[in-house]
């Protein structure tokens, strides 16, 4: 494979400007725009691991292999990325969870990738005030809304799968905070810090790297998942449902099929800790072949 791109380690040059475009393709026909959350360890846009994440590594790869159309990119948060998966431009983002209404308005890539589930951060020093919530180690997230004794922060617009979403339908907005800025889940951890939220819903490395971003230790938060979700989520690639969108999964799915995912898995594992990584090598060996059905 020739070209500036050919490497899987080569990390995504242009994501660090709010706007990017890769170098357009002889006879590109139309416009692919990639939008891209700042969800570390998948992408990250600051900081000095930015465009390491295993998403960026990827997306130059499917550039390369796309020829046909000029890949741009843009930095959006989640509510603002919904608004234009929903419009009729040629518009793909590169992690989403699949659900029955996204369905409704995108196409998803058959293949997915595997990463452990959303869960849900606490202060340390809030272990004892949150005890009647831990089950075997679990959250009791729908204990938690019913009892109406403390706030849990939330990304706006974001799926964090079926089990979740569901208890979080309709919750009193004085329970739950919805966040709908560029940096929302660095925001809910502040709020969290200033004693404002008891909780905080995410991805565990995600939480990690962003408390770090704001000055926040990880040794002081205490991360469960959520009960009776599954331990691990599958990541989709998915475009506007147009013809130009359906036209583009289908050679997306393509170039998927034609390239080997270990390395994918190696950059994301890298982010995890170490009983983590373990476990999460041990359980998911078939993680990385395509997926029959998007879940």
């Amino acid at each position: 494979m020739a070209g500036p791109c050919r490497r899987w380690s080569i990390p995504l040059c242009f994501i660090g400007a709010m706007f990017g475009v890769w170098p357009l393709a002889v006879r590109a026909e139309d416009t692919m725009i990639w939008l891209l959350r700042d969800l570390p360890p998948l992408t990250i846009f600051e900081g000095p691991q930015k465009g390491q994440g295993a998403l960026d590594q990827l997306l130059p790869v499917l550039s390369e292999r796309l020829p046909q159309y000029r890949h741009t990119v843009m930095h959006v948060n989640r509510a603002r990325g919904i608004q234009m998966l929903r419009a009729a431009s040629l518009t793909c983002d590169p992690s989403l969870l699949w659900t029955p209404e996204r369905a409704k308005y995108i196409v998803f890539s058959a293949q997915a990738f595997a990463v452990a589930s959303n869960g849900v951060a606490i202060r340390r020093n809030q272990q004892a005030a949150m005890r009647p919530f831990i089950v075997d180690e679990h959250f009791d997230l729908q204990a938690f809304l019913d009892a109406h004794k403390a706030r849990i922060g939330a990304t706006a617009e974001r799926s964090y799968g079926p089990v979740i979403d569901e208890q979080l339908k309709g919750v009193d907005p004085h329970i739950l905070a919805l966040h709908y800025g560029n940096d929302a889940l660095g925001s809910l951890l502040q709020m969290q810090r200033l004693g404002r939220l008891e909780a905080v819903l995410g991805y565990w490395p995600e939480i990690r790297y962003h408390a770090t971003q704001q000055g926040i230790a990880a040794r002081d938060l205490v991360f469960y998942p959520i009960k009776g979700s599954a331990p691990y989520q599958r990541t989709h690639i998915g475009c506007s449902d147009t013809p130009q969108g359906r036209l583009a999964m289908a050679r997306i799915d393509q170039v998927l099929r034609d390239i080997p995912q270990e390395q994918l898995q190696q950059s994301y594992t890298s982010w995890l800790d170490p009983v983590t990584r373990e476990q999460y090598l041990r359980d998911n060996p078939g993680f990385f072949q395509d997926s029959p059905n998007p879940e």
